[in-house]
């Protein structure tokens, strides 16, 4: 049955599998753009790094002091359903970073088979 609520997965999205391998390698940085409260309660992917979306202009610009970003490092970006994913996904591209991947909810990331851990 077709959901009228769930956009359909981007037809480019790496696999999860892929997504955990290279951030283990240090080849990808995965960010988590929940806010703390909503991170503390439900833990995130491991070797995520949490920057809650409202502060994501802030510390991932490459031209501030503090940028926690590597620009040339591709990026994967979650949330709690996408929403707030996607809105991220197009603050990095604005900013330089690419490429740039909506891996949608912490749902989804574990439903891949993906490794949740405590925050």
């Amino acid at each position: 049955m077709l959901s009228i609520f769930r956009s359909p997965a981007p037809k480019n999205r790496p696999t999860v599998s892929d997504v955990a391998a290279k951030v283990a390698l240090g080849q990808m940085r995965l960010i988590d753009v929940r806010e703390i409260a909503e991170v503390k309660a439900s833990g995130k992917a491991e070797g995520a790094l949490v920057i809650p979306l409202s502060l994501l202009p802030l510390k991932a610009d490459p031209k501030q002091p503090g940028n926690l970003l590597q620009p040339g490092l591709p990026v994967a970006v979650y949330c709690a359903s996408g929403g707030r994913s996607g809105m991220a996904a197009d603050v990095l591209t604005r900013l330089g970073y690419a490429p740039v991947s909506n891996l949608g909810g912490l749902r989804d990331w574990a439903a891949g088979g993906g490794k949740v851990v405590p925050y």
